[in-house]
């Protein structure tokens, strides 16, 4: 792929950004359902929950670190577990000590 092609691959990406975020304010939409980001839910701090994660990176009793398009969702915590899992959404149950994200390798 050329320096030109991929210059155009991301003007039309930046293109196609704008239109979401003017249609997510037309209709009065929330950014994030618009985005792809992901969306995390703490519930205390016995239960999290997160839509669009793209897998499991690893997964203990005390640490879970979860891929997301944002990048790693680390959740350190005793006892976690995975009450639930689909191809989008994740729901850690246990007692939740700490939700971080993850830049570069640890």
């Amino acid at each position: 792929m050329g320096y030109k092609e991929n210059g155009a691959k991301k003007q039309n990406g930046a293109k196609k950004q704008s239109v979401l975020y003017a249609a997510a304010e037309l209709f009065d939409l929330p950014a994030d359902v618009i985005s792809g980001l992901p969306r995390i839910e703490l519930i205390g701090a016995r239960q999290l929950y997160l839509e669009r994660h793209t897998g499991l990176l690893s997964y203990s009793q005390e640490r879970i670190d979860a891929n997301t398009p944002a990048g790693i969702l680390r959740i350190g915590g005793l006892n976690l577990t995975l009450l639930a899992m689909t191809g989008e959404e994740l729901r850690v149950g246990g007692t939740i000590l700490s939700v971080e994200w993850v830049t570069g390798t640890a």
